[in-house]
């Protein structure tokens, strides 16, 4: 054991600083978790705070609380219908394109609004959508229509929460899937090329099987956004007009917990949350072992 561990001393040098880091913010505050269990008031300890067994977990009679969970349940599966194919399909696009200066501009543009913070695109999609003076409604009112209050619409929230994260991370998100075809034999082409197979048929026998586990591995990665479904992002495109749909259960944690110092209840609905996203991690590894050998673990 000394002897294997004095041969890759520098791998477990370089790690090191990953290592403390996951323990200082992953590990030791795990140790919060009692407050899901505990009546925590500010300005008293976590160690003094009274037990109070499952009395933080009510919030699973209220039938506010199941709205919220099928908003956010809404939202979370219509993302992951529309954002998860999203990459791929650019992907395979982009690995189309032949001529290598546009290539690249495409890539360029298309991974640029990744680093752009929600609060700026949100304030792009207000200009472009408010009802004084935005572009879409100019449009509308010259096509003789009606202006629309996108950004107060129960009915216009999640196509603009699905459109946004699309146009914001389909870029971003198709480095790994550009890297995983980088690695496939340039020979596969070639001779499928000689056996007469087209740019569709390279895509479906060659491509796409090359990049599968690739694939697998991020719809492992992605599952647990089906609970969590980004409060950066809903949290300020959500106004008093739109709340009953854009109401989640992050935005609900945060209104819980710090607005009204619900501490214990906010903790018991991020265990929960916790809990589950780790049951269908485990879930969709298995799965994903089963039907083509790939997974995390």
């Amino acid at each position: 054991m000394l002897a294997k561990f004095y041969k890759y001393r520098w791998q477990y040098l370089m790690i090191l600083p990953g290592v403390v880091l996951l323990l200082l913010f992953s590990y030791i505050p795990m140790a919060g978790i009692q407050v899901a269990f505990r009546d925590f008031q500010i300005g008293s300890s976590i160690w003094d705070s009274p037990w109070v067994g499952m009395d933080n977990f009510a919030f699973l009679q209220e039938p506010q609380f199941w709205k919220i969970v099928e908003n956010t349940l809404f939202i979370s599966v219509l993302k992951f219908i529309f954002g998860f194919p999203a990459p791929i399909l650019l992907a395979l696009m982009i690995n189309e394109v032949s001529h290598s200066g546009f290539k690249r501009f495409v890539q360029s543009v298309s991974y640029l609004p990744h680093f752009f913070s929600w609060i700026v695109v949100v304030y792009i999609l207000q200009s472009f959508l408010t009802l004084d003076g935005g572009l879409v409604n100019q449009l509308i009112s010259k096509a003789g229509g009606d202006p629309i209050f996108f950004m107060g619409s129960t009915e216009w929230f999640r196509p603009l929460v699905v459109s946004s994260g699309l146009w914001k991370e389909t870029g971003w998100n198709t480095i790994l899937y550009l890297a995983a075809i980088t690695a496939i034999d340039p020979q596969l082409y070639e001779a499928a090329k000689v056996e007469g197979a087209g740019k569709l048929a390279q895509i479906r026998h060659i491509t796409l099987p090359g990049i599968m586990p690739t694939i697998s591995i991020v719809l492992i990665l992605s599952i647990p956004s089906l609970i969590t479904v980004g409060m950066d992002q809903i949290y300020p495109m959500m106004n008093s007009a739109n709340q009953e749909v854009a109401d989640v259960l992050d935005t609900y944690v945060l209104r819980s917990g710090l607005q009204q110092g619900y501490f214990g209840m906010a903790t018991a609905i991020g265990l929960l949350s916790s809990i589950i996203s780790l049951v269908l991690v485990v879930t969709t590894n298995k799965l994903s072992r089963k039907i083509n050998g790939e997974g995390l673990w």
